[in-house]
């Protein structure tokens, strides 16, 4: 298969400004209504653990709610691999557009279902179910909006546009939910929001659904895909026919192995700081929901802009020495925020760890979607940042849950998210020293 380069010159004339905007737009609100709908998962998550998992350890029941997101991240490969060949082969707006709605509905889906206290133990296993569904589309909204986004922008801001998809839009993401958080928590208060509550925080996948549909519908495909098209009509280049299969085998199977590096420890790290930071907030510090829906907003706007100014760096430095930077400094100075915000009552203090938190843990992964569109040809993008970018965060989605399991209880999970982050961001230093820099081979 012939690979393509796209002159800087022809993006520009075949992508206008205004089919630019959309792109982006529609790449960062792409990523950040998916992540929405996962992050109300998290973020009533010790209601949940009550509720279809329980336990007379919190930590246990904690590891069971996010065992189930694990399972959710464990499917999402599977989506990648069909939605990324269907963006390979048809376009990445049609992949994006019934990812996105499934995701909608599937969220939906967790506010009607009935608690164990109402049908037993098939509560949770129709939980799990559910979650398994949801999984598969959310890894095909990841094949498409890490796409359209940086194969629409010029090469100068790339680094930029992957920070602003990749952490921008979870910055968003975790926003929206954060403000539905506040909301459900000061209509249903107190025990009321573990009645209806987090019934209402699922319903709102609806709107995310709706609202992205709207946004997708009149979206154009990205120019390096078109002139893709193009030139294989005048058989110039051809299109895989089975790109997942082509990635898995050949001179590609090296690369997507050596990126998994990134991607897990990138994952781990933004599972382990954003991920885990509800539930910290709720059951280490005792944060009232209206009071932690705030320190979430707050910690939200930090990852936003932690996700863009990382992403700047490496369109300055590159990706390598970026990526050497952010897991040194990880590496040491996230067990620190662990332990200080454990040790804090202060409120004041309690919010500013938790920025520095969502700042480090965002920055981790800041400019891993431009690595991996720079790592695969224009036939093979989706497939391959889908597949690369699903199966490290899957594996570094489970640590939340061995976490929670290496915990005797409750006062021990600050000891061990601080063990945790170091060994995630070893790997991910690993990683930084064995890839290529991949800064200007956008091909």
């Amino acid at each position: 298969m012939a690979e393509m380069d796209v002159p800087v010159a022809t993006m520009r004339t075949s992508a206008g400004n205004q089919q630019m905007v959309n792109a982006i737009i529609a790449s960062v609100l792409g990523w950040a209504l998916d992540l929405f709908d996962l992050f109300i998962l998290l973020y009533v998550a010790p209601v949940l653990g009550a509720l279809f998992f329980p336990s007379s350890n919190t930590a246990l029941s904690l590891a069971a709610v996010y065992g189930s997101f694990a399972v959710t991240l464990l499917m999402r490969p599977l989506g990648s691999a069909v939605f990324g060949h269907y963006a390979d082969v048809h376009g990445r707006k049609r992949a994006m557009l019934v990812a996105i709605f499934g995701v909608g509905i599937s969220t939906a889906g967790f506010g009607v279902l009935p608690t164990i206290a109402q049908v037993g133990v098939a509560a949770p296993i129709v939980f799990l179910m559910l979650r398994l569904v949801q999984g598969v589309f959310v890894g095909g909204v990841v094949a498409s909006t890490h796409t359209i986004g940086t194969e629409s922008v010029p090469a100068h801001w790339r680094g930029a546009m992957s920070g602003l998809v990749g952490g921008g839009g979870a910055g968003i993401g975790a926003l929206l939910a954060s403000f539905v958080f506040l909301i459900t928590s000061s209509i249903f208060p107190g025990e009321a929001f573990a009645q209806w509550g987090w019934r209402f925080m699922f319903f709102s996948g609806l709107l995310s659904s709706l609202l992205g549909w709207f946004i997708f519908k009149n979206l154009e495909e990205s120019p390096y895909f078109k002139e893709l098209k193009r030139q294989q009509k005048t058989r110039k280049a051809e299109l895989s026919k089975a790109p997942v299969k082509e990635i898995f085998s050949g001179e590609y199977r090296k690369v997507l192995l050596l990126n998994l590096l990134i991607t897990f420890g990138g994952g781990a790290g933004y599972y382990l700081t954003s991920g885990y930071l509800p539930s910290f907030l709720k059951v280490i510090n005792a944060v009232p929901n209206q009071t932690s829906s705030l320190i979430l907003m707050g910690a939200s706007v930090s990852a936003f802009f932690s996700a863009i100014l990382i992403g700047s760096l490496s369109d300055k430095i590159g990706r390598k020495r970026t990526f050497l930077l952010i897991g040194a400094g990880a590496a040491v100075l996230l067990p620190l925020c662990y332990l200080g915000l454990a040790a804090t009552k202060d409120m004041t203090e309690i919010t500013l760890y938790a920025l520095a938190i969502a700042f480090i843990g965002n920055a981790g992964y800041a400019p891993v979607l431009i690595f991996l569109n720079e790592r695969f040809p224009t036939a093979l993008r989706a497939s391959g940042t889908g597949l690369s970018w699903n199966i490290g965060f899957a594996l570094g989605g489970m640590m939340p849950t061995f976490v929670s399991l290496m915990s005797a209880g409750a006062a021990q999970i600050p000891t061990s998210l601080a063990i945790f982050s170091v060994g995630v961001f070893a790997v991910y230093l690993i990683g930084a020293i064995v890839i290529p820099e991949t800064k200007g081979h956008f091909k």
